[in-house]
C-alpha cells in the first residue's frame, strides 16, 4: 500500500475516527488515501488555524482523545502552529498531519514549501519531515506513543507528497500501539509527602489540569474527603471537583480567581500541588504566594519540578497513579485514628465561601457582564461544557459561572488566543454530540475565526454561544488604565446597515445567519434567560450553532489584581445581602 495509506490504518488503530482540516495539492494524495480506507470522519474547516482548534476541542473532551488537523505545509501548517502552541501550553496532544513539497525541491523554495518541522519544534513534542517512505509507519506509531507518554502534547508529521504517493510493505492486521510510558509515585515518596501534609494546621490541595489529563479527578475528590482538606482547582483544573462539593474552596490567582478563594490560600499553611504548572495568573507575585506555608509539588514533567519556584518537596508522577497513592495511605491512617481533624479549617474555608462573594445581580441597561452569567447559571445545568479562551469575558465566566464536572470547563489556559473558541466549541460538540456545549466569547474574540460558524452549519454541529459585546477589547483596555490611555482598543462605529446598533458597529446576528446560522439579541436583563432557554431549542430544531448576543455597557472593570493575589481590586459593588449573588453555590450570609 501507500505509506498514505499506512498512516491512515495506523491512525484507525490509535483510535481515531474523526479529523479536521483543509486539503491541498500537496497533502491530496493523503486525502485519496482518507477516502479510500473510510472509518475517519473528515470536517473541512474553513480556515486551518480553525482546524487545529477544533483538533484541540475535541481533544480536550474525553480521555484518550486525540485530535487530528491536516492541511499542507505551508499555508496550512504555518496557520496551524498556533493551535499546536495552545495544545502544548496546556498538555494537549494532538496530531498535526502536513502535506510538502517533493524530497528533491524542498529546499529549492518550491511553491508552498516550507520548513515546517524547524517552525513547529519550539511548540511540540517533536515535529519530523519524513523523507524515506518506509519511515512512515515508525514516525506515526513513535508520534502516538510521544503523545500519550510522559506530559501530553501535540507532534506534527510532515510528509512530502512523493513520500505519500510512495508503496510500502505494512501490515495493519499486526500493528500494535506502543504501550505508553507514565512516571508513578513510589510508596515511600506518598508516604513522605504525607508525612509533611501530617504535620500542616491549615493544608490545601492545588489541583492542576494534570488530574484531568490523568483522568483522576474521582481519586482527588476521595482523598480530601478522607482527609479532610479543602481544594483549590486551578483554571485548567476547574471541574475535577464541584463547584457545590463542601470543600470546593474557590479558585486562586489574580484574575480568575474568587474572594473566598484567594483568602483561605493566604490563611494556608501548607500546598500539595497535583498536575499544576504554578502559572504566574495564578501564583502572581511568589512572594506573596509562597511566603508562610510549605509546598509539595507532583507533576508528570520532571523540568516542572522546581521551575517557578522550590517546593519543600517534589514528586514526578502521573496524578492518578500519585492520587492512588495518598487514597491508599490516607485510608490506612483514617484506619488506625492517626489523620489530623481538619473539619474546624474546611469548615472557615466553607465560611468564607459564604460571606466573600461578588455581586451578579444588576438591573442596569445596557447590560452589566455579571447579570449574563447569573442567568447562564439559571439556564444551562451542571451538564453543560463550557469553552472559553481569553478576555473579561473568560475572566467574569471564571469569576462567576458553575462548573461541576472534570472536562466541562474547556479553556485555552496558557496561550489565549483570540478566535479559538469558535473551532473549540466546533470540536467539543463534535466530540460528544448529545452534550450541552455553550461557548463564551467577548466580540473580539468572536469575530476572529467567525468564519469557522459556517462549519457548524454545514456538518450539522449544534451549539449555545454566548456573545457578550460591548465594543472594546475590554482587557487591553483595561490593562490600558496603567499608562493611562485608551488607544486602540475601541471596535465601535456607526454600522449604515444596522443604525438601531447604535453605534456598537458589527452586526453579528446578521453575519450568523449570513453563515447559516440562528442568532437573537438581548438589551435587557429579563431577556437573557428567556433568550438562552430559546436558544437551546433553537440549536435542537435545527442542529446548527445558535449566538446570544448580550448588548454590554461600554466600560465595566473586572475584578483583579496586576501584582498579588493579597491585593485585587473591586472595581464593582460586592454582594452584601443574598439577592445580590442568588446563583452563588453556597448562599450568602
Amino acid at each position: 500500500m501507500t505509506a498514505a495509506r499506512a498512516a491512515v490504518e495506523i491512525l484507525k488503530r490509535e483510535g481515531v475516527d474523526t479529523a479536521f482540516g483543509v486539503p491541498g495539492a500537496a497533502i491530496n494524495p493523503f486525502y485519496a488515501a482518507l477516502r479510500a480506507a473510510g472509518g475517519v470522519e473528515h470536517t473541512l474547516a474553513r480556515h486551518v488555524e480553525g482546524a487545529s482548534h477544533m483538533a484541540e476541542g475535541y481533544t480536550r473532551t474525553a480521555p484518550g482523545n486525540i485530535g487530528v488537523c491536516i492541511g499542507t505545509s505551508g499555508p496550512a501548517g504555518t496557520d496551524m502552529i498556533t493551535g499546536l502552541y495552545s495544545a502544548i501550553g496546556d498538555s494537549i496532544p494532538i496530531l498535526c498531519i502536513t502535506g510538502q513539497a517533493p524530497v528533491a525541491v524542498i529546499e529549492k523554495e518550491d511553491f508552498q514549501a516550507v520548513d515546517i518541522a524547524s517552525i513547529a519544534a519550539p511548540v511540540t513534542k517533536k515535529a519530523t519531515t519524513v523523507k524515506e517512505a518506509a519511515q512512515v509507519p515508525g514516525v506515526f506509531q513513535e508520534a502516538f506513543h510521544l503523545m500519550r507518554s510522559g506530559r501530553p502534547g501535540p507532534v506534527l508529521i510532515d510528509l512530502p507528497i512523493d513520500v505519500q504517493m510512495t508503496e510500502i510493505e505494512f501490515d495493519p492486521d499486526t500493528y500494535e500501539p506502543l504501550v505508553p510510558h507514565k512516571p508513578a509515585a513510589s510508596r515511600r515518596q506518598a508516604e513522605k509527602a504525607m508525612d509533611m501534609l501530617a504535620a500542616a494546621e491549615r493544608p490545601l490541595i492545588v489541583a492542576g489540569g494534570g488530574i484531568i489529563n490523568a483522568d483522576a479527578s474521582e481519586l482527588l475528590v476521595e482523598f480530601a474527603e478522607l482527609t479532610g482538606i479543602p481544594v483549590v482547582p486551578t483554571l485548567m483544573g476547574w471541574g475535577a471537583i464541584g463547584d457545590d462539593h463542601p470543600l470546593h474552596a474557590g479558585m486562586v490567582g489574580l484574575q480568575t480567581s474568587h474572594r473566598y478563594g484567594n483568602a483561605t490560600f493566604l490563611e494556608s499553611d501548607f500546598v500539595l500541588g497535583i498536575g499544576n504548572r504554578w502559572a504566574n495568573r495564578h501564583t502572581g507575585a511568589l512572594a506573596t504566594y509562597t511566603e508562610g506555608r510549605k509546598f509539595v509539588h507532583v507533576d508528570i514533567e520532571p523540568t516542572q519540578i522546581g521551575k517557578i519556584f522550590a517546593p519543600d518537596y517534589g514528586i514526578v508522577s502521573d496524578a492518578h497513579a500519585a492520587l492512588k497513592l495518598f487514597v491508599e495511605i490516607a485510608r490506612e491512617r483514617k484506619q488506625g485514628g492517626k489523620l489530623k481533624d481538619l473539619s474546624k479549617w474546611a469548615a472557615g474555608a466553607r465560611e468564607r465561601k459564604g460571606e466573600l462573594q461578588r455581586r451578579t445581580h444588576f438591573d442596569n441597561v445596557p447590560l452589566k457582564p455579571q447579570r449574563v452569567y447569573e442567568e447562564m447559571n439559571r439556564a444551562f445545568g451542571p451538564e453543560t461544557r463550557y469553552v472559553s479562551t481569553i478576555g473579561l469575558s473568560q475572566i467574569a465566566g471564571a469569576q462567576f459561572l458553575h462548573v461541576y464536572r472534570p472536562r466541562h470547563w474547556i479553556n485555552c489556559g496558557q496561550a489565549g488566543p483570540l478566535g479559538w473558541t469558535v473551532p473549540a466549541a466546533l470540536g467539543v460538540a463534535k466530540a460528544d454530540p448529545q452534550a450541552s456545549v455553550v461557548a463564551l466569547s467577548g466580540d473580539y474574540d468572536f469575530q476572529f475565526m467567525i468564519e469557522e460558524l459556517a462549519v457548524g452549519a454545514q456538518h450539522r454541529i449544534p451549539y449555545v454561544h454566548v456573545l457578550v459585546n460591548n465594543s472594546y477589547l475590554g482587557l487591553i483596555r483595561q490593562a490600558q488604565r496603567n499608562f493611562d490611555m485608551d488607544f486602540q482598543v475601541n471596535l465601535e462605529f456607526e454600522n449604515i446597515n444596522a443604525p438601531e446598533l447604535g453605534g456598537y458597529g458589527v452586526d453579528h446576528v446578521k453575519v450568523a445567519e449570513g453563515l447559516g446560522c440562528k442568532a437573537l439579541r438581548v438589551t435587557e436583563p429579563d431577556q437573557l434567560l428567556p433568550a438562552f432557554e430559546e436558544a437551546k431549542k433553537i440549536a435542537a430544531e435545527y442542529r446548527v450553532p445558535v449566538v446570544v448576543e448580550a448588548i454590554l455597557e461600554r466600560i465595566t472593570n473586572i475584578s483583579m489584581s496586576g501584582s498579588d493575589i493579597a491585593s485585587v481590586n473591586e472595581f464593582e459593588e460586592l454582594a452584601s445581602e443574598a439577592a445580590h449573588a442568588p446563583t452563588a453555590t453556597v448562599p450568602l450570609v
